[in-house]
């Protein structure tokens, strides 16, 4: 899956992207497992959410793949993208694919939500209400399912165009092969890719 010897790169994701990706996959583990050791759980729970909303300001300002406008695609997109990642035929993307940026959108809101509802927890308002504690237990489990289901498409995308996704977000750079097509081959029965919302 990686690219062939002596095939030519080029940047994709840049510093700030890849630490804050490797940076809160880290963080959200150790909190995972930290639940009932709040010592460690609330502040890096708080870390997390500051990463999190340096990264959507990123999203705004940062670089070319790392923008929103460059992988937040309407839902038709994402679904006709879906059908054709099923049937093995899914264009590669240089940037995020729809169905990606679609789960990058997702998963950044569910860190907000399970860090909010976290923090409303401790608060003396809901302290001791049971259905809030509830709500934060569920929403971080869920927020683990789609991580789940973003590495199985991080994994299934890699065989499916051979290539290294886990290694180019440790590097930063993937194949040029298909740079000077804007990042995108059309595979057989894909259409023209959608606007950004």
């Amino acid at each position: 899956m990686a690219p062939a010897q002596g095939a030519r790169t080029v940047p994709v994701w840049d510093r700030f992207v890849r630490v804050f990706h490797w940076t809160t996959v880290g963080l959200f583990a150790i909190v995972f497992v930290t639940d009932r050791v709040q010592w460690i759980h609330q502040p890096l729970a708080y870390v997390i959410l500051v990463l999190v909303l340096a990264r959507i300001v990123w999203g705004f300002v940062g670089s070319r793949h790392a923008r929103f406008a460059d992988f937040v695609h309407r839902p038709r997109t994402v679904r006709a993208y879906l059908e054709d990642l099923r049937h093995g035929r899914a264009r590669r993307y240089l940037g995020h694919n729809p169905a990606g940026g679609a789960m990058v959108v997702a998963i950044l809101f569910m860190l907000v939500f399970v860090t909010a509802s976290g923090w409303l927890c401790v608060t003396p308002e809901f302290l001791h209400v049971e259905w809030m504690h509830h709500v934060h237990h569920i929403s971080a489990h869920l927020l683990l399912l789609m991580i789940f289901a973003h590495v199985a498409g991080v994994l299934w995308s890699s065989v499916l165009h051979r290539e290294n996704l886990v290694r180019a977000m440790i590097t930063g750079r993937k194949s040029a092969q298909l740079e000077a097509e804007g990042g995108t081959t059309a595979g057989p029965g894909v259409g023209a890719r959608g606007p950004a919302v």
